[in-house]
C-alpha cells in the first residue's frame, strides 16, 4: 500500500507540473507550429527519466521507493502520450499533415536523445 501511495504522490505532482508547463508554454508560444506545451513535457519527462533510472542504477543503494516516487510517479504523470496522439490527430484533421509529421519525428527522436542524454549526464558528470 505504501509503495502505491508514494506512486500516487508522484503522479499528482507530475501532471500539475505538465499542466503548468503547458499551460506556460501555450500562453508565451501561441502560434507554435504544433503543441509546444506537451512536447517540452514530454521531452523534460525523458531527460528527467533517462536520469532518475542511471542514477538508480548508479546507486544500487538507492531506495525504490525513490524511483516509484521520481521515474514511475512523476514522469508517469509529468508525460503524456495521450495528448500528444489527440494533438497529431488534431494537426491531421486540420490538414496539417507537416506539422503532424514534425510533431512526431522530433518527439521520438528529441525525446530518446533526452533519455540517452539523461544517463549519459549521470554516468558521466553525476
Amino acid at each position: 500500500m505504501q509503495q502505491l501511495l508514494i506512486v500516487f504522490l508522484g503522479g499528482g505532482l507530475g501532471s500539475v507540473c505538465r499542466y503548468l508547463l503547458s499551460r506556460w508554454m501555450n500562453q508565451h508560444f501561441p502560434q507554435a507550429l504544433f503543441p509546444l506545451g506537451t512536447f517540452s513535457a514530454n521531452m523534460l519527462g525523458c531527460l528527467l527519466i533517462g536520469m532518475i533510472l542511471a542514477f538508480m542504477n548508479k546507486y544500487a543503494h538507492t531506495d525504490i521507493r525513490i524511483s516509484l516516487l521520481l521515474a514511475t510517479g512523476f514522469c508517469g504523470g509529468f508525460t503524456t502520450f495521450s495528448s500528444f496522439a489527440y494533438e497529431n490527430q488534431v494537426l491531421i484533421d486540420e490538414g496539417k499533415l507537416l506539422a503532424a509529421s514534425l510533431y512526431i519525428l522530433l518527439s521520438v527522436s528529441l525525446g530518446l536523445l533526452g533519455t540517452l542524454l539523461g544517463i549519459w549526464i549521470v554516468k558521466n558528470i553525476v
